[in-house]
């Protein structure tokens, strides 16, 4: 009975459910739009990465340029997980070339809930291992990046002045825990707390009472590891979606606007993973990992146009198995991303960040503007891709 109703839709004039393949006009422009997407997905991508780490550029671009495309950035990747995630899965699963079983579930909204919940886990479980090894070494994690750990996805959350204060107050406390024992000390130490900032004496009394080195606290949100696994949570989000993007473009009937909608599409998307890209804090050793995260997403789209253009003959975006795969694949990315924007981006870059908690009113105005910003343009675009 379903092969019968799958060949009655392939002869319906409204629905094509697999006939014919992609379309098969602009060869010429849909091969020059490869490199055209390629150029400007790596530029979005590796602009931030590379005017952050050249002396030249980082002392002629302001901070409020990174500021702005960091928080613009946020916007991007949360209206993209809903605008061009979720609501084309819909549509894919829930198109009347699919069994009659598809459509008595939201799917789509099934498996982005999954896929929500699935990141998630992961990450607690991760954090709470690497929260066990830190206290096997004396060190402490500060889960909500108000101490002077960063947070794995969005770079450092606290600045100089504030891990300053922190350490400052540590030196305090230390005096003050050891006028309480007796030790004369203590006292010299608090005679003189307020003319320098001073460090306690030992590492072994911060760790006992803090947690922390008193040159600089490591937690497990400053750990290498750490960020590079919250940054490949994103990247891994995009770039599902990025090749998903390429496939469309090379068989779509509508090329000319898909393909000038698409271009500011990877440029947007690509600032606002370059940006995070930019902040993260590594070791020498893994230097080149903001530059191939940065590489990678640039490459992704390309892929897609040219893997789309090798078969477009038989390729037909609407059919059965190209609806199923791609809106599956949909709905996990926009769970990804969804998470990532709302909790590692948002929540960490404002809820439970000190520096914008504390800091003026205005700059408060700015960066919570900058990201409406990219997210009212990207929903802007969902109207055509």
């Amino acid at each position: 009975m379903r092969h019968a109703r799958l060949l009655a839709r392939d002869d319906d004039d409204d629905v094509n459910c697999g006939s014919g393949g992609g379309d098969r006009r602009y060869t010429g422009l849909r091969i020059a739009s490869i490199f055209i997407i390629l150029a400007t997905s790596l530029f979005g991508a590796l602009f931030p990465v590379l005017a952050k780490r050249t002396k030249w550029l980082s002392a002629r671009i302001p901070t409020r340029v990174f500021d702005t495309a960091k928080y613009f950035g946020s916007g991007v990747i949360i209206a993209t997980s809903l605008i061009h995630l979720l609501d084309p899965a819909i549509d894919e699963l829930s198109s009347p070339c699919l069994a009659e079983g598809w459509q008595d579930y939201p799917y789509a909204l099934g498996i982005c809930l999954i896929s929500i919940f699935m990141i998630f886990i992961v990450e607690l479980v991760a954090f709470r291992w690497g929260t066990a090894m830190l206290a096997k070494m004396g060190l402490a994690h500060d889960a909500h990046g108000h101490g002077l750990a960063s947070h794995a996805a969005h770079g450092p959350e606290t600045d100089r002045a504030t891990q300053a204060l922190a350490r400052k107050q540590q030196a305090s406390d230390n005096s003050i825990t050891r006028e309480k024992t007796g030790d004369v000390e203590s006292q010299h130490s608090i005679d003189h707390a307020h003319d320098q900032p001073q460090y306690p004496h030992t590492h072994s009394d911060v760790e006992k009472h803090h947690g922390h080195h008193s040159h600089h606290a490591e937690a497990l949100g400053d750990s290498a590891s750490a960020q590079i696994i919250g940054v490949a949570v994103l990247e891994f989000g995009v770039l599902l979606h990025s090749v998903l993007i390429g496939l469309t473009l090379a068989v779509n009937d509508e090329f000319k606007v898909l393909f000038i909608v698409i271009i500011f599409h990877q440029m947007f998307e690509g600032l606002g993973v370059g940006s995070r890209l930019a902040y993260l804090r590594l070791p020498q050793k893994y230097n080149y990992v903001p530059i191939l995260g940065g590489l990678l997403f640039g490459i992704t789209t390309p892929i897609g146009i040219a893997v789309g253009l090798g078969v477009r003959q038989t390729y037909n975006p609407d059919s059965t198995t190209a609806s199923i795969v791609s809106g599956i694949l949909d709905s996990f990315s926009s769970g990804i991303l969804l998470y990532t924007g709302l909790v590692e981006l948002m929540a960490h870059e404002f809820l439970f960040n000190s520096d914008m908690l504390n800091g003026s009113n205005g700059k408060l105005a700015y960066a919570i503007c900058c990201m409406v910003l990219g997210a009212g343009l990207m929903a802007l675009l969902g109207k055509w891709a």
